[in-house]
């Protein structure tokens, strides 16, 4: 994880012991099996979330991801754009 933020997070008993049960069963150490779970139920609220957006809002925030994509060292001249535009 490359930002990784520490936290302190009480848990009562009866969690630890189904954390711990469950870690055992696939292999990882109870950090790491809540850290899975945490990115797995982010993932799924934010698709969740995904699902309520208008058309509309789905256009923006596909546009907003490109232009986060988007090399900000090119530049592209005004008149290359309008040509662009008006094709």
């Amino acid at each position: 994880m490359e930002n990784q933020i520490k936290k302190l997070v009480e848990v009562d008993k009866s969690l630890v012991v189904k954390l711990k049960v469950l870690s055992a069963f696939e292999n990882l150490s109870v950090k790491a099996l809540m850290e899975k779970a945490i990115v797995e139920y982010v993932k799924k609220k934010e698709l969740e979330r995904f699902d309520r957006l208008s058309e509309t809002e789905k256009e923006d925030l596909g546009l907003l991801l490109l232009m986060q994509q988007a090399d900000k060292e090119d530049f592209v001249s005004e008149d290359d754009v309008f040509k662009i535009l008006d094709e």
